[in-house]
């Protein structure tokens, strides 16, 4: 079974080791066909404390790290 990659934004990058990543995904709306944005954020494990708020980064699923870390970010 493949992991799911996603791409986002970092948007909190205070705690050790942790980003929040805002991941937003359009979509057409079933029923009116209206565009519709949903974002979702997801904490996502960050080793060396390397990225930044603002950075555009891409996550992948991964063993939890803890109650709410089942996220490692992958790469820039």
């Amino acid at each position: 079974m493949s992991k799911r990659e996603l791409n986002g934004k970092v948007v909190k990058d205070s705690n050790n080791k942790t980003v929040v990543v805002l991941v937003k995904r359009r979509y057409a709306h079933p029923f009116f066909g209206k565009v519709v944005t949903n974002s979702k954020k997801y904490h996502a494990h960050d080793e060396k404390n390397q990225f930044k708020i603002g950075d555009t980064v891409k996550i992948i699923e991964s063993q939890p790290y803890s109650k709410k870390k089942r996220w490692k970010v992958a790469s820039k």
